[in-house]
């Protein structure tokens, strides 16, 4: 199985791939988990990892400054590649982002990129928070306990989004926040899977199983 981890130079990458490394190795899948700007590999790919942090709008334009990238991804996808986005890179799922202008998504997903608001509380939400999801939900929450823990930092969110989409949400200053989203074989977890511990290992193992 070949896992392309994209790079388009949104930092986090190596984190990620050790986690699918990681989570490969305790499913006992065998996965060549690859960091790769290279269209060819990335047309190849078994299941594609877009991870990214920092604004919608460069990631966007990041992703699009290296010739063929992008569209190798959108076409691989296309095929019914199973994908998952990561922080930005599920953001990146949505129909625009807000952030810095009005820049276009995939649209994948219903909804927007928008600015929480949640009043006098901190902006960038960072910290670990629990997961709210119905069991049975989506595959990716397989061995998953409403509960559980995971890794955020941001400060913009999905607003707007298809509640057939939204398969687990999580609360903070009161608002409910989008946590991941899934359409098809398609899905993105606004937290960093890679960094919440056994949680996030789990929801990678599921995702390199996952058969759409």
């Amino acid at each position: 199985m070949l896992v392309a981890v994209i790079d388009y130079q949104s930092g986090n990458l190596a984190s990620a791939a050790r986690g699918l490394v990681l989570a490969a190795e305790q499913r006992g899948i065998k996965a060549n988990v690859r960091i790769t700007a290279d269209p060819f590999a990335v047309a190849k790919a078994d299941r594609i990892v877009l991870p990214g942090q920092g604004a919608f709008a460069d990631c966007a334009a990041g992703l699009k400054s290296v010739e063929g990238l992008e569209e190798a991804m959108l076409n691989r996808v296309a095929e019914g590649v199973p994908f998952l986005g990561i922080c930005v890179g599920m953001q990146l799922m949505a129909e625009r982002g807000l952030e810095h202008g009005v820049t276009q998504g995939f649209g994948w997903v219903e909804g927007e990129i928008a600015r929480m608001e949640v009043g006098d509380a901190r902006l960038p939400h960072m910290g670990w928070n629990e997961l709210r999801f119905e069991p049975g939900a989506h595959p990716l929450l397989d061995g998953l306990r409403p509960g559980d823990h995971a890794y955020f930092v941001h400060s913009y969110a999905l607003r707007g989004g298809d509640g057939e989409e939204i398969i687990a949400t999580t609360d903070y200053a009161d608002q409910k926040i989008v946590a991941m989203v899934a359409r098809g074989n398609k899905a993105g977890t606004q937290f960093h899977a890679e960094k919440s511990q056994q949680v996030g290992i789990t929801i990678l193992g599921n995702f390199l199983s996952w058969e759409p």
